[in-house]
């Protein structure tokens, strides 16, 4: 499953949200040995990128604190509460311009393995305008776009906007098997303690 050596590739990890519903910094929970951003950022470590960009927002001043960031261009989205499309917008800001495809992973969705983002790279071709991980019961994350699309995932607006993104480009969607379910992300204290129980039960 290797990727061709000469393609550039950027992680982009979206950990910059206000965590609302949770009501405590959802990036700092306990999950493994650390935190669950401390576990999504070393999923990604783990999975071969180029560079690796982490945008943060809401809880940065304790997040930065508290997280082990190394090896990741922390950016700021200071526009967080305006959704997930504002802070690709800050990552794009940060991507180096060799960068030729990227990928973009939840930072709260620690179910994401680095086999699962290895073999969502394999399967883009050069030529790959967005793949998106097919599991057993849909599309889910992580997502990947060629660098054709940068400019439009710069002009989103909205939670929802990559996925009408994919809507409008449905042609050119390609699809990468993943055996099992779309990985739970997590929202409220449900869905951190099912993360839990389900981790542990592995």
């Amino acid at each position: 499953m290797a990727r061709p050596a000469e393609r550039f590739v950027t992680g982009l990890i979206l950990a910059a949200g206000g965590s609302r519903r949770l009501g405590e910094p959802k990036q700092l929970l306990p999950y493994g040995s650390g935190t669950l951003l401390d576990h999504t950022l070393a999923t990604a470590r783990a999975s071969g990128f180029d560079q690796l960009i982490v945008a943060l927002g809401g809880n940065s001043a304790d997040v930065r604190r508290r997280v082990n960031l190394s090896g990741a261009d922390a950016v700021e989205n200071p526009d967080f509460g305006e959704g997930c499309s504002s802070s690709i917008a800050a990552g794009l800001r940060a991507i180096d311009p060799r960068s030729e495809l990227m990928v973009l992973m939840l930072g709260d969705q620690p179910g994401v393995t680095p086999a699962t983002v290895r073999a969502l790279i394999a399967g883009c071709e050069e030529e790959t305008v967005v793949a998106a991980c097919l599991y057993d019961d849909g599309r889910g994350h992580p997502l990947a776009f060629g660098r054709t699309l940068f400019g439009e995932l710069r002009g989103l607006h909205g939670d929802k906007a990559v996925w009408k993104l994919m809507d409008r480009r449905a042609e050119e969607v390609v699809d990468v098997r993943i055996p099992g379910r779309i990985p739970a992300d997590i929202d409220t204290r449900a869905d951190y303690e099912a993360v839990l129980a389900e981790a542990s039960s592995a």
